[in-house]
Parts: C-alpha cells; structure tokens; sequence
C-alpha cells in the first residue's frame, strides 16, 4: 500500500514538469559546416543551462527536399518551436507556410530568407552580411595601397550570405578605381575547394595582389595553396576572411589571414533560443535581431579569443 501510494506520488510530482518541458526542433544546413558545427554547440550548450528546453537537431547536409521534411516532421511531432539555418535562403516558403499552418513559431538564424519583411509568427537573428564584406575590404584595400589586382573566393552561390557580403566587397570597391577585380568564383565554404581554386588561380599566371574571401575556410584554403606555391599569405598575396572563429583567430595569429569580421555565432545561436521561447511564451519580442560585425587583425586579435 505504501509503495503504491508513494508511486502515485511521484507520478502527481513527475508529470508537470514533463509537461512544463519545452522542446525546439532545429535543423542546420549542413553540420560538416565549421561555423555551423560551432553554432549547434552553442545553441546545446545554452540550452542544457535552461534545464527546460529540450532541442532536437536535424542536418540537412546541403538539401534543400530534406530540409523541408524535417521542418515537416517538427510540426507533426508538435514541437513547440522550430529553428531553421537555411539550406537556400531563397527556397523557405514553403517551410515558412508549414510552421504557420501548423501555428507553431519559427526563428531563421544565420541565414535571413530571401523575402523583404518577415510573416507573422517568424523571427530572425543573424548579422547584416554587406557589412562584413565592407569591412573585409575596406582593410584590403588599406593594405593594397589602393590598387591593384583583387580575386573574389565566393560561397555556396545559393546563400544570401555569398551575394552580401560580396555585394559589400563591391560597395567599398566604388571608393577605390584602381582595384580591380580579376577573379569571382565559388569554392562552395570549404577549405579543400579553397585551396584547388586559389591554386588554379595561381597556374593561370594571372597576378593577384588579394584575395577576399566570403568566409575563414576559404580564406585558410587559399592561404595555404599560397604557401605551397613557395609565396606568402600577407606579404606576396593579401589574404581576408569572414567569420572570426577559432580557426580564423589562429590563422590570423599565424599571418595567414591579415583581416577576418567577427561574426558572433554565440550571440545567433542564444539568441534564436532565446527568441524562439519569447513567442512561445507570447512574450513581448522584437522578430528580427541584428547583431553586427567587428573587424579582426593581428593588432586585436586576442580580445577574441575565448578564454
């Protein structure tokens, strides 16, 4: 009797809080991702600190078809909130009208769709990517005395973030008549890509002075072909990147890369958390979070780096 009793008391005890859990379904673009990988583990992290949320992460690995099943399966499994770093910023309609039929809020982190004002029901946090190629550049250009040859390394021609923030390279370019862009391909955000195309670059014989480059991966690819062609990164070609991460950070330590902008992937992966339980709650929130860039070089470099 006595056991029964105390079964039901925990039981009375148990189910409020499992009714009280929060759960959040997240799927990342692609988590071979180095930036992305980072972010998933911030979001994780904060989340354990919450004690109440419970996340379940989906990689989309790059597809477009899979990403919009699993958007499908959060809202069928009735999750209380879904977060989404897009696959393709410019194919999240229908993702968009899933979570809305369904009513569930939907918080795009990272990467803003391409759409011109945000539906009701939909947040975003992530940083304006133009500036962060206006800063990129601004210091190249600085360095390059104001002229010379410029070769673009761009990211996944599907990602809002490779038309921004080459769209702020080319914003500062206005002010400098004397660079000129000689090279605009995609090495798709990946180091190995990277370092095959800056490699080719340098075959073709055609003489670059910089390379700005959409993210830090690219950015160390193309450093490191450089260094195997017997050059060097800072000296004989200008290497920038975008980003800030751990990877970055060493690499400018290390005079590979003489500028990367800080993108605080902390700052976007609490944030969406953080954004996406203030409509659950019906709390009041601002839907669209902003945070900005900061620019990195060897002279403050270590302010950055994470304790």
């Amino acid at each position: 009797m006595k056991k029964q009793l105390l079964t039901l008391l925990l039981t009375l005890i148990v189910t409020p809080l499992a009714l009280a859990e929060t759960r959040i379904g997240v799927s990342i673009a692609q988590v071979d991702d180095v930036f992305l990988a980072q972010m998933r583990d911030y979001m994780a992290a904060h989340a354990r600190d919450l004690t109440d949320v419970t996340l379940q992460f989906e990689d989309a690995q790059g597809d477009v078809v899979r990403q919009l099943n699993q958007v499908q399966s959060f809202s069928a499994q009735g999750m209380d909130a879904i977060i989404v770093n897009a696959v393709d910023t410019a194919a999240t309609q229908k993702m968009t009208v899933n979570a809305q039929q369904a009513g569930i809020p939907l918080v795009y982190v990272n990467r803003r769709p391409d759409i011109p004002g945000l539906p009701a029901g939909v947040g975003y946090v992530g940083s304006d990517e133009i500036k962060a190629g206006e800063i990129q550049m601004r210091y190249l250009a600085e360095k390059m005395n104001s002229k010379g040859n410029l070769a673009i390394m761009l990211g996944l021609l599907s990602n809002n973030a490779t038309h921004n923030r080459t769209q702020g390279v080319k914003n500062v370019l206005k002010d400098y008549p004397n660079i000129h862009i000689v090279e605009e391909q995609s090495a798709d955000w990946q180091r190995s890509k990277a370092m095959d195309l800056m490699n080719n670059w340098i075959v073709s014989g055609k003489k670059i002075d910089a390379v700005a480059a959409n993210a830090d991966e690219m950015a160390i690819g193309a450093a490191m072909a450089i260094t195997q062609a017997g050059m060097h990164p800072g000296k004989d070609i200008l290497v920038g990147g975008s980003d800030g991460g751990p990877a970055g950070l060493d690499a400018i330590k290390k005079d590979l890369l003489v500028v990367t902008a800080y993108q605080d992937n902390k700052g976007q992966a609490v944030g969406s958390i953080d954004l996406a339980l203030k409509m659950i709650r019906k709390q009041p929130y601002t839907a669209e979070l902003t945070i900005p860039y900061q620019q990195i070089t060897k002279d403050n470099y270590q302010a950055f780096l994470t304790p």
